[in-house]
């Protein structure tokens, strides 16, 4: 927890490879064998560009750029946030779902990709994830697999 407060809010960024290390013992995991095989694209949660503008960087695009350098997957900036969503540390389960709901867009050129691997910092509810995926597999990506660098 303290790579994650340290890389998200202290903007040490320095610590993005150590989170995308830890990140790497999932691949190791058979179910993402899949991923490997097929070079499925890594793509980081995004950020509204105000959040970004703010914040000067994406913690899930630094875990995904050394990630997909460890586990040889390319990286692809594959959704875009395009509503600003309000911080969900203190919202609720059913809070979340309604704050991010319409919140993301997929690229175009994702339709019919047999499959991507969704990377975020923190899962906590699943609402970011789902919403997400939701938005891939209506765009026509068969197969949405996550990985978090923790669970809070």
């Amino acid at each position: 927890m303290e790579l994650i407060r340290d890389l998200k809010y202290s903007r040490q960024l320095h610590v993005a490879g150590e989170v995308a290390r830890l990140v790497e013992r999932a691949f190791s995991d058979g179910r993402l064998g899949e991923a490997i095989a097929g070079r499925w694209p890594l793509i980081p949660v995004p950020l509204h560009r105000r959040r970004l503008h703010w914040r000067q960087f994406n913690q899930a695009r630094e875990i995904a750029l050394p990630l997909g350098k460890f586990v040889g997957l390319p990286v692809v900036d594959g959704l875009k946030r395009i509503r600003p969503t309000v911080t969900q540390t203190r919202l609720s389960r059913r809070q979340r779902q309604q704050n991010l709901k319409g919140a993301f867009e997929a690229q175009k050129e994702l339709g019919g990709a047999p499959g991507v691997v969704l990377v975020d910092d923190v899962f906590t509810t699943g609402s970011t994830v789902n919403e997400c995926s939701r938005v891939l597999r209506k765009a026509g990506v068969q197969k949405v697999v996550v990985v978090t660098a923790m669970r809070g």
